[in-house]
């Protein structure tokens, strides 16, 4: 899908051109958007690496978590490990 040019867009949200180029500049970093000479910009096919790191993070997030819990209910790492066994066999 096609962008609006960043004049345009600058123009309909009512900020500078500048702070619009930072954005599609940050966003074509990240890997959400590409650009071609004399197209203009364009949104990117789903980013595999970056969706499987975003992924990562939020399971390493979850992770802290359910080690805060097991630890104030004494549980250790076997433990939890032996829940994961469990949980995984059914």
């Amino acid at each position: 899908d096609a962008l609006p040019s960043i004049r345009n867009l600058a123009k309909d949200l009512h900020i500078s051109v500048i702070t619009t180029k930072r954005a599609y500049d940050e966003l074509e970093r990240e890997g959400f958007i590409y650009t071609l000479a004399a197209k203009g910009c364009f949104v990117a096919k789903k980013n595999t690496l970056l969706i499987r790191e975003e992924t990562l993070k939020q399971i390493e997030a979850h992770l802290q978590e359910i080690i805060k819990l097991a630890a104030s209910c004494g549980l250790e790492k076997h433990d939890i490990i032996e829940m994961l066994n469990l949980l995984e066999g059914e």
